[in-house]
């Protein structure tokens, strides 16, 4: 469980958000977002919804066109420097300079929102992301995973309450997808709060307390995620069959019986909170028509199944 109850603070709070960018599109649509202190909080929605947009704005990048966001009580327009110290941003691309050592670039980072050095802080960064080693190494003579972590130690090196992982894991090996996630819970237990941005749905499976669905513009819900789960959550029951079946009688297409491409299988889906899925009379009907199966399977949906039926229904 997670250890705030539902009434708790918001330490980002996203009102009637809108961008239209020159050339009228609108990549965001008039968004109400609250993001609470200390969960972890996935952003999830198709290629162009305006995931990246929305981190943009509210980390002070892009401005919006109209709609206010605040940062831990600072508006991110008149109180720029006091939000952005807040926010902690690791970007999808690589902007670092490629011929400056990794130390130097960390601490670079933490001296741009004002914070007085602190080597211990930067160590400590470094280690947790397996980058001690090469902190004395160019930018340039890293691996890809290790440019994606030196991005990571740079986005925390001021302290930030909050953390943006834009596509944290895209293209990333393995083990830097582990250790990030490490990293993740370790800094939420420390009290920062963390919103990511990702495709890879088992990921927000994973990690996230509560997910937000993001299409065209528009957040088209927002939910803990085991309500999510719960609420929209299907299980699909699929009956093997013994012989095949070149068409499915009316009556059961009645029942919400759908036949497989191959006329092999017959699938059905139901609530399983319900307390009568309907199961037990529809093998009766199918044992009076003489329909015989060789054994049947369950499966519930997984989230990647609700955000498919989420999105393809906008």
């Amino acid at each position: 469980m997670h250890p705030y109850d539902s009434e708790m603070e918001s330490i980002i709070s996203v009102k009637g958000l809108t961008k239209t960018y020159a050339k009228g599109f609108t990549a965001l649509k008039n968004v109400d977002l609250e993001i609470r202190r200390g969960e972890i909080f996935a952003l999830l929605g198709p290629n162009g919804a305006g995931k990246t947009t929305l981190i943009n704005i509210i980390c002070g990048i892009v401005n919006p066109t109209a709609g206010t966001v605040t940062a831990d009580g600072h508006d991110i327009i008149r109180d720029y420097r006091a939000a952005r110290a807040k926010i902690g941003l690791v970007p999808q691309e690589l902007t670092s300079d490629m011929f400056e050592k990794v130390w130097n670039t960390v601490s670079l980072s933490r001296g741009l929102f004002g914070r007085a050095p602190n080597p211990a802080h930067i160590e400590k960064t470094l280690k947790s992301l397996s980058l001690w080693d090469k902190k004395f190494n160019r930018i340039m003579t890293l691996s890809g995973g290790m440019k994606r972590r030196v991005l990571i130690a740079k986005a925390l090196s001021h302290e930030p309450m909050i953390l943006f992982l834009d596509e944290p894991t895209a293209g990333v090996d393995v083990t830097l997808r582990r250790d990030m996630w490490n990293l993740v819970r370790e800094l939420r237990k420390s009290g920062v709060t963390i919103i990511l941005t990702t495709h890879y749905i088992e990921e927000a499976q994973e990690m996230a307390d509560r997910i937000g669905v993001i299409n065209k513009g528009e957040i088209i819900i927002v939910e803990e995620k085991a309500t999510l789960m719960r609420k929209l959550g299907k299980k699909k029951l699929t009956l093997n069959l013994n012989a095949k079946m070149s068409e499915l009688p009316s009556d059961l297409k009645d029942d919400g019986l759908v036949l497989s491409g191959d006329g092999m299988q017959l699938l059905y889906t139901f609530d399983a909170n319900k307390e009568h899925t309907g199961i037990p009379d529809l093998i009766k009907k199918l044992g009076s028509k003489g329909i015989d199966f060789k054994d049947l399977q369950t499966k519930e949906s997984s989230l990647e199944d609700i955000f498919v039926d989420l999105v393809g229904h906008q």
